[in-house]
């Protein structure tokens, strides 16, 4: 079965930290922090028009000038969300430059910041030089654990840790995983195509069975246009199964409060991308700089009981031991979870 999402790193551990996730059936993308993303294609780069931030601190956020600078001729809309000030941040970064010249182009960024009681948004158009038009606030219950986007096929989460500043880790979670048996469409003289899109849609949408709808069907040397009914493309074509969840979290010291946000938000989880920049041996160093090491990164994916544990953002005072790094990492892991399941030897 292929899973909906394909994650993967924008640096190697030692580099700044970012997270790309491709969303297979759309061709788009999120991305997860603007640290250095020279690694990332113009292309690729344009396929993320969410971008989801922790917060600001440069290796965070150096990459929006970059970012900017592949969109600005495009008919875009960016969507950034992120924590308290993000707005004055993008506002500052983009008074930085002269934009006389720019009053025909399409490009615009929808700015998203999360408080505690309330959510507030910003937009910038390159029409008018990028002037901040804020709008009114929105008032939130923003609980432990809060939702930062939410659509038919996929919800973002969020929650604030400390990091002397509020840092916010993301996970990403489909509400159920939509599989099209494509050796069964062959038998039924059905072809593969974008047509299916519009079936997950309509699935994840909770349209009826008795929904009916026209869709354009492309064979070899012709197309046609047929009537389906949903309940019929379900019960002969759809497998559903629980939906992936993918999880990031940085820039945090391990403490009682951000230890129960991050096993909240990241629970069971198929992947925790966790920051892991010091070694134990220099735990006292990582809570002075309000960091994790990689033994307590493997320690609270073995409490969040996440599948898999991906760690990165190492301090580069550990450069030629990033092995190390990782196996501490995995071992407080396996550690962890055989300790929850009785089997400590």
């Amino acid at each position: 079965m292929t899973p909906s999402f394909s994650p993967h790193l924008v640096n190697d551990a030692f580099g700044d930290p970012g997270l790309y996730l491709e969303i297979r059936w759309s061709r788009r993308a999120l991305l997860f922090d603007l640290g250095d993303n020279s690694a990332l294609s113009p292309t690729s780069l344009l396929r993320a028009q969410d971008i989801f931030l922790s917060h600001t601190h440069m290796d965070h956020f150096i990459g929006f000038d970059r970012l900017v600078r592949v969109a600005l001729g495009r008919g875009k809309r960016l969507r950034l969300f992120g924590p308290p000030g993000l707005i004055a941040n993008v506002e500052g970064k983009l008074k930085g430059y002269t934009w006389n010249l720019v009053d025909g182009y399409p490009l615009s960024l929808e700015v998203h910041e999360f408080y505690p009681d309330h959510r507030e948004q910003a937009d910038f158009h390159a029409k008018d030089g990028f002037r901040c038009h804020p709008h009114a606030p929105i008032p939130a219950d923003h609980t432990e654990v809060f939702s930062v986007l939410q659509e038919p096929a996929l919800s973002i989460k969020a929650t604030a840790l400390n990091h002397r500043i509020p840092s916010l880790a993301f996970a990403i979670e489909e509400p159920f995983h939509i599989n099209i048996n494509k050796v069964r469409l062959h038998e039924a003289g059905l072809p593969v195509g974008s047509w299916l899109k519009e079936v997950k849609r309509l699935i994840w949408e909770g349209q009826p069975d008795s929904y009916r709808w026209d869709a354009t069907l492309y064979f070899e040397h012709r197309q046609e246009t047929r009537s389906f009914r949903l309940g019929d493309m379900k019960k002969q074509f759809v497998t559903i199964s629980r939906g992936q969840k993918i999880a990031y979290v940085v820039d945090c010291r391990y403490d009682t409060e951000n230890e129960r946000k991050i096993i909240a938000l990241c629970q069971h989880a198929d992947t925790l991308f966790c920051e892991a920049p010091f070694l134990e041996q220099d735990s006292e160093k990582a809570a002075n700089r309000y960091h994790l090491t990689a033994h307590q990164a493997g320690l609270l994916a073995g409490k969040a009981q996440v599948q898999q544990l991906e760690v990165f953002h190492f301090s580069p005072r550990y450069t030629g031991q990033g092995a190390l790094l990782k196996q501490e990492a995995h071992e407080a892991f396996i550690h962890t979870q055989q300790e929850r399941h009785g089997t400590v030897a």
